[in-house]
């Protein structure tokens, strides 16, 4: 697999990511976001923190996005949720998930670590965030590249 953030999934992969996005969604108001990059210099927590600025994250209702940030060619990974959700959940709330990915990743299934890592928060944010009639999607479901 290429190390390049812009062509290490395949197209059909990165639909596939999506559809999870939209699956995850259905069972919440949260916001969900996947961004990949090449390289991450340093921290990957606090480089997903600046992503998730210069996203516009923070700018949900509920303050309740969750950004997967990826750097493929650092092998770098973090998960980072707004305030919203740090409030209403314990401080280990994506442990299982990360470790979930963890493992997938090693097996070389980074597809499908992603899928189900996005589902699997989709499932944990429907607890404290449940779908609502009149929910709008706030962000776009499309990964981000840069």
């Amino acid at each position: 697999m290429s190390k390049h953030a812009n062509v290490f999934f395949k197209p059909d992969e990165l639909e596939h990511i999506k559809q999870s996005i939209v699956k995850a969604e259905h069972n919440t108001s949260g916001e969900i976001r996947v961004h990949l990059e090449d390289k991450c210099k340093g921290d990957s927590m606090e480089r997903a923190v600046r992503v998730f600025a210069k996203l516009n994250m923070h700018k949900t209702k509920l303050r309740n996005a969750v950004l997967f940030y990826l750097a493929v060619s650092d092998r770098k990974f973090a998960i980072c949720g707004d305030e919203g959700i740090h409030k209403a959940v314990r401080d280990n709330f994506w442990d299982s998930i990360k470790e979930h990915m963890q493992a997938r990743f090693k097996e070389g299934k980074f597809t499908e670590g992603l899928c189900e890592a996005v589902e699997k928060a989709g499932e944990q944010l429907k607890t404290h965030f449940p779908h609502k009639r009149d929910d709008v999607n706030e962000l776009s479901d499309e990964i981000s590249i840069g």
